[in-house]
């Protein structure tokens, strides 16, 4: 393996001779992210405090640019623009002046294991005490019920009172994943919330998703994060989802068939799981999810053609 260090640079000035410790947010993508829920957190942690730069990546070595060209600007005859990919670690304080960190940027498509050593140098470097992810998934369950989420953890002790829906399952490894085996392997705490995304809705925004992802981080790791404005775009979010939902009377079928689904299993009938059938004719999640994916590009090509 090529030197880690070799990989990121320190800001002047940003470590010192106080490293100033504190939990690291790592959002650099997951084998998904439904409802952009990591995506969604990162920007407004990054947006509602003061961030300041600590360490800057060297994407070029990372980055399969071929795979998902950056985006650059033609302005009349000349290139005007580049939108840079950065991978970036930024410093920030929550409501009671605590340190915390955020490390975003596009999920690297080469060299994970020198990153992974990378991160873990400047966890060293800065005394970080935990580091945590988010993402979503998408599951077979209705907008209208509380956001439930899957935690995992390197200690079990940090996630005990947390229940999951799953097993033992093999998954599309991520660069935050192996980052949390190899944190663990090494002893150093970290964890992660997984949110159940209604999977109808995982390629659009859900916000309300991003907010239980919030509280997760903070329950778990006790800073007091800056809320306003994530409860505020949540709101806005699920008053939209509503508004489509209460316009389409198929589509309303279509939840509270999802919500029944739901409801039984959280009452306890004798169900392996929340997807399992029980003879009904209530229709299955997949298919649920197939109608409402129609309806929502209906209305997606509605607007459009309203707008034009």
């Amino acid at each position: 393996m090529q030197n880690p260090s070799d990989l990121y640079s320190l800001e002047p000035g940003a470590v010192g001779d106080d490293p100033r410790p504190g939990v690291l947010l790592v959002s650099l993508g997951a084998f998904i992210d439904a409802g952009g829920v990591q995506r969604i957190l990162s920007e407004h942690l990054l947006s509602a405090g003061n961030a300041e730069l600590v360490a800057t990546f060297d994407v070029d070595q990372l980055l399969d640019y071929r795979g998902r060209r950056p985006t650059m600007v033609f302005d009349s005859n000349r290139w005007s623009e580049y939108e840079t990919p950065t991978m970036l670690l930024q410093r920030l304080v929550d409501r009671d002046g605590d340190t915390y960190y955020v490390l975003t940027g596009p999920e690297p498509d080469f060299q994970w294991e020198r990153v992974v050593a990378a991160v873990r140098e400047l966890v060293a470097i800065l005394g970080i005490s935990l580091v945590v992810t988010v993402h979503g998934v998408p599951m077979g369950v209705p907008h209208t019920r509380p956001v439930g989420l899957t935690a995992h953890a390197t200690q079990a002790a940090l996630i005990s009172d947390v229940h999951s829906p799953f097993g033992r399952v093999q998954v599309p490894g991520s660069l935050g994943a192996l980052l949390e085996l190899r944190l663990g392997d090494a002893g150093h705490p970290a964890a992660g919330f997984a949110v159940h995304v209604p999977h109808y809705l995982a390629a659009t925004e859900f916000a309300q998703g991003a907010l239980a992802a919030l509280n997760a981080v903070v329950d778990l790791t006790g800073l007091n994060l800056p809320n306003d404005d994530l409860v505020a775009r949540a709101e806005t979010n699920r008053r939209a989802i509503a508004a489509e939902v209460d316009d389409n009377e198929e589509v309303r079928g279509v939840v509270a068939a999802l919500e029944q689904q739901y409801d039984a299993f959280v009452k306890g009938q004798e169900r392996p799981n929340l997807w399992a059938g029980d003879g009904s004719e209530i229709p299955s999640a997949d298919q649920l999810g197939a109608e409402f994916e129609n309806f929502l590009r209906t209305v997606s090509d509605e607007d459009a053609d309203g707008d034009s």
